[in-house]
């Protein structure tokens, strides 16, 4: 007589009958090279740029029209699969981490820029197409796409839709929802959907903004159509160091307040400007407690007045020196550290989780203080670069992931900074995403019944929740446990915020 089997056991046997069901749907709709299932095969797709989660997916399928796109998501709806879009998997919030009982649809293929209009100033392109082609095929034009992550090398245009991406150019061109004007796509029952119009408007609900940021919880986006903006004649940066947190925070308000909007207003503490300067050596002041870049752009008169403007308040705020590029391959190289930061700290730790909250500006040198106390709290190491000019944080939490130790005490201080942001007057994420990496953090920022709200708009677009399920609304009974968490920990820092 065969032994019964146990809980283990009976699951890997359900898992293979549901393979085997999804595999024989999906090859009626795709061709044997468009349909992953063996284990070193589904491996390469277990994790996106957020690697300390890792789960492989049941099924992989890499569609390469849009009727298979339609026909995968129909025949998943019809078994009641859930769906996780993919795109390049440069994620940091482990948005397209598989499910494990689901099928992660890649929309690698998806890699052509359909039309340049230089009279409408739009690219429209597929969902696949990185962020930097689109500046590259508008260049001979005299146009570029300006939404600029630091990934932007590698991360597709779908993915920035996704996440609602910004960039160092953010504070003065936008985030992505500002930069795109239409989003083109099917929804978890394979029916066409679009968000957005050619015009400046479009009829009803403003349903574009719902969609750019949602994270494939309501639609997979196949095409988007993105605004073009003029290349400026000219761009400069002023370097400045500081050698106290607090006098460059105070820096960076004070520009705002004396009504300048820089192309870009970054800044990097001193771990981190070390961490960049031995990796591309552009320039940086290693004795500095704190760098700030600031960026001008327009016609040569303007840049020339708001430099000098910047220099002034930079100067009357305490920077114990200024550089100001004197060519453009001198701004290259001062901005290269800025957007070589996360390969520079992976030469200096074997793992980052990088966070990815926003506050007040007038708050950043308290976030910083208060991480450099959570440093010591959790016995690991932090570096910060972050969009100063909106305060979009991005602390680097390094650690080893082969020590779960390490793993659980980083999962520990990026909570407590994305939980202080909150208590600062600010939010979880900016740009990043929630994904699954900030879900607990969610219960801390929204109340059971705003919850629901996001859970009711996710029904009325995918009533079965088979898009990207789990993922960035927490559900009441995680709150409810992650508050008691709390509360057994004595963890609970800000009473103030929502109790479950």
């Amino acid at each position: 007589m065969n032994a019964p089997l146990n809980a283990s056991s009976q699951d890997a046997v359900a898992r293979a009958a549901l393979q085997a069901r999804v595999v024989q749907a999906l090859a009626q709709q795709l061709p044997a090279h468009a349909l992953l299932y063996q284990t070193e095969d589904t491996t390469p797709y277990e994790c996106d740029g957020l690697t300390a989660y890792r789960q492989r997916p049941l099924v992989v399928a890499l569609p390469e029209t849009e009727a298979q796109v339609q026909a995968v998501l129909r025949s998943c709806h019809a078994l009641g699969v859930p769906v996780v879009a993919r795109g390049a998997g440069t994620g940091l919030s482990g948005g397209a981490m598989p499910h494990a009982l689901g099928v992660t649809l890649s929309l690698a293929k998806f890699n052509k820029i359909l039309k340049v209009d230089p009279l409408a100033r739009t690219a429209r392109v597929q969902c696949g197409v990185r962020n930097l082609a689109i500046s590259e095929a508008a260049a001979p034009l005299g146009l570029y796409y300006a939404p600029d992550p630091s990934s932007q090398i590698a991360c597709t245009i779908g993915g920035n839709v996704a996440e609602n991406s910004g960039g160092v150019h953010c504070l003065k061109y936008g985030l992505t929802l500002h930069n795109v004007l239409q989003v083109r796509g099917f929804t978890a029952q394979g029916e066409p959907i679009t968000f957005g119009a050619e015009a400046l408007d479009a009829p009803g609900y403003d349903l574009l903004s719902l969609a750019v940021g949602s994270e494939g919880m309501l639609a997979v986006t196949i095409e988007v159509l993105v605004k073009l903006v003029p290349k400026p004649q000219l761009a400069r940066c002023i370097m400045a160091s500081f050698d106290d947190v607090r006098k460059a925070g105070d820096a960076v308000a004070a520009v705002i307040a004396a009504g300048i909007i820089p192309a870009g207003l970054e800044m990097m503490d001193k771990p981190m400007t070390a961490a960049v300067e031995d990796f591309v050596h552009a320039g940086y002041d290693l004795s500095a407690q704190a760098i700030l870049l600031c960026e001008s752009d327009g016609t040569p008169e303007e840049v020339e007045e708001e430099i000098g403007r910047m220099s002034q308040v930079l100067s009357r705020h305490g920077a114990t020196a200024i550089a100001v590029s004197q060519n453009e391959a001198e701004r290259l190289r001062f901005w290269s550290g800025r957007k070589n930061a996360f390969p520079a700290s992976g030469r200096i730790s074997p793992d980052y989780m990088c966070m990815d909250s926003t506050i007040p500006r007038k708050r950043l040198a308290d976030i910083l203080l208060a991480i450099a106390e959570m440093e010591k709290k959790y016995q690991l190491r932090c570096a910060n670069v972050f969009h100063a000019g909106d305060g979009n944080l991005h602390p680097l939490i390094l650690f080893d992931a082969n020590d779960p130790d390490q793993l659980r005490r980083c999962e520990l201080f990026g909570a407590d900074i994305l939980e202080t942001s909150v208590a600062m007057g600010g939010t979880v994420t900016g740009e990043h995403g929630v994904g699954v990496e900030k879900l607990n953090s969610m219960c801390v920022q929204f109340s059971a019944a705003e919850n629901a709200q996001m859970f009711a708009v996710k029904r009325a677009f995918d009533p079965q929740g088979l898009l990207n399920p789990g993922k960035v609304i927490p559900t009441l009974q995680r709150c409810a446990e992650y508050g008691k968490e709390l509360v057994r920990g004595g963890k609970r820092k800000h009473p103030d915020l929502p109790r479950f």
